[in-house]
């Protein structure tokens, strides 16, 4: 699902009109939303994928939380498209750190359930300890919100640095596997 909304992404940028880096111009806050936008995605794909080849079972409680995610996620390719085309306005800005405030907390809610399931002494539960990034990003996204109808810019720095915390790689789940 996750591969399906970074392609719808991609599929609704939209090719400049001219053959001139003025062409450009019109589309750079699309092209940037949609950059970041992507980093998010691709920061879920990976520590979805590392999580659940982690986990050794599921059940109910499980399977709707991760539909949960998958819910929020699903949402990105839509407020990142009102982002870039409103060039950054304050309730599309907003908006955007809505969906990704709901996904953050949707993956807190999937990682406590997993854990929930396997327990405290699990590799899982070793691997994601107190889940400070997770916590910190959510936070982050809390500040953003209100502060986009003061500043989008300062919101959007906000959801940059954000996704630049997360391109640091956390090899807590691979090290624990091994």
């Amino acid at each position: 699902m996750i591969a399906i909304a970074i392609t719808i992404m991609v599929l609704e940028l939209r090719v400049p009109h001219g053959a001139d880096w003025a062409a450009l111009r019109p589309v750079v806050p699309v092209l940037l939303t949609y950059a970041l936008g992507f980093v998010f995605l691709g920061t879920y794909w990976n520590n979805h994928h590392h999580m659940l080849h982690a986990t050794d079972r599921i059940n109910g409680k499980i399977l709707w939380a991760n539909l949960h995610l998958l819910f929020w996620l699903s949402l990105v390719p839509f407020v990142t498209r009102w982002v870039g085309e409103s060039h950054f306005a304050p309730l599309p800005t907003a908006v955007y750190g809505g969906v990704l405030l709901l996904a953050a907390v949707a993956y807190l809610m999937l990682t406590i359930a997993i854990l929930a399931l396997h327990g405290p002494s699990s590799r899982l539960a070793k691997a994601v300890g107190r889940e400070t990034k997770g916590k910190l990003s959510a936070a982050l996204y809390v500040v953003a919100i209100p502060l986009a109808f003061v500043s989008p810019w300062i919101a959007i720095g906000i959801y940059v640095f954000v996704a630049l915390f997360w391109l640091i790689p956390d090899r807590r789940i691979e090290s624990t596997i091994r």
